[in-house]
């Protein structure tokens, strides 16, 4: 068969996400590739997630073969033409043409290669691209990425009212985002984060609607041609309605990069040898920001507007300043109900995100 490298090399760049690196397996190292009719398709596949697409594709017999993804993809990579030829032997030995560039590897037969799992019973539940990948986008970063509960890897995405609500909870901070839905379904479901990260890398700024597909177990996203198909997580998530504070005693109004680039300077002195809290004190329109470490000290402060109760209180400062940039806007409002509660971090008005990051008590001088 025949097809265009350009298009080719794309394909199995974005398969490859779905490839195991390091695998008893040896099929699941690689991609299964299968001829037919008029396409070439394309599959990588974890046991966990995979990622399916066909190309278009001069077909001269119909055949299947499962080769190494990494070197499969250098070798197209670095091919000169334009066209690719792949022929593949009884024997499974497959060569990879292109104009006088010429490659001949051993592959592994098809039926080695698992079959991806077939989802019976789904719900079905459409969103603009663009909004998916934002959804994600501020959420992701508060994804658990320690195994103490396997069920905090994931985001967990609540349907219901009409409306789509993902959440992603690590113990130290929790980031929602709410989007209205064309849906009368309600459904609760928990996807791991590194599918959501490859999906993410797919989705494009874009309103064309993906299509996703949800059974007990699994779940699929149609993205323009691509499809995939990952487990859900099972367990108990948490109850997240309950852990946002329902109370305010302090709001505070700031432009975000400012925010951002003032945390970043105080935070010079703190690393991961040096730990320190970072102390953020709310009053007077400002926000000062210190800390002390075993190397000295740090100050810095910025305007801003604050109303009801001056307070002082303890951060993480990659924790704040990662909800920070998650919020994609100029200004942010934060809501604080005393100095042990959690700070809730808003746009200025509304609520179509909301991050909660948790203090740090700080230590008496």
């Amino acid at each position: 068969m025949t097809c265009e490298k350009q298009i080719l090399s794309e394909a199995v760049s974005n398969v490859s996400r779905a490839v195991s690196t390091k695998s008893t397996l040896s099929a699941l190292e690689g991609i299964l590739l299968k001829a037919s009719g008029g396409s070439l398709t394309l599959t990588g596949y974890d046991l966990d997630m995979g990622i399916s697409t066909s190309i278009e594709a001069y077909v001269k017999e119909e055949g299947e073969i499962v080769l190494s993804a990494r070197l499969f993809f250098d070798m197209i990579k670095k091919m000169p033409s334009d066209k690719i030829t792949i022929t593949t032997s009884e024997k499974y030995l497959t060569t990879i043409k292109g104009d006088v560039t010429e490659y001949s590897i051993l592959g592994i037969p098809a039926n080695e290669f698992p079959e991806l799992p077939v989802l019976n019973d789904t719900n079905t539940v459409a969103i603009n691209q663009d909004i998916l990948k934002s959804m994600i986008g501020q959420t992701l970063f508060a994804i658990a990425t320690t195994d103490s509960k396997p069920v905090h890897t994931g985001s967990l995405f609540d349907i219901e009212n009409n409306q789509i609500t993902v959440v992603s909870v690590d113990g130290y901070r929790l980031a929602m985002r709410k989007e209205a839905a064309q849906t009368s379904q309600n459904l609760s479901f928990i996807v791991p984060g590194k599918t959501l990260a490859e999906v993410s890398k797919l989705l494009e700024e874009k309103d064309t609607p993906v299509e996703i597909k949800v059974s007990r177990k699994h779940i699929i996203f149609n993205i323009d041609g691509y499809m995939v198909v990952s487990r859900l997580l099972e367990g108990e998530f948490l109850d997240y309605k309950t852990a946002i504070p329902q109370n305010s005693t302090t709001t505070v109004n700031v432009t975000t990069r400012e925010c951002i680039d003032c945390i970043e300077r105080a935070s010079l002195i703190i690393s991961d040898r040096l730990k320190s809290p970072l102390k953020v004190s709310f009053e007077n329109n400002a926000i000062k920001f210190s800390c002390t470490t075993a190397i000295g000290k740090a100050y810095d402060e910025i305007d801003c507007k604050v109303s009801g109760n001056p307070v002082e209180m303890g951060f993480n400062h990659k924790y704040l300043s990662d909800a920070l940039r998650a919020s994609e806007c100029d200004e942010v409002r934060m809501e604080i109900n005393g100095p042990l509660s959690p700070v809730k971090i808003l746009p200025p008005s509304g609520d179509s995100f909301l991050f909660l990051v948790l203090p740090v008590r700080l230590k008496a001088e």
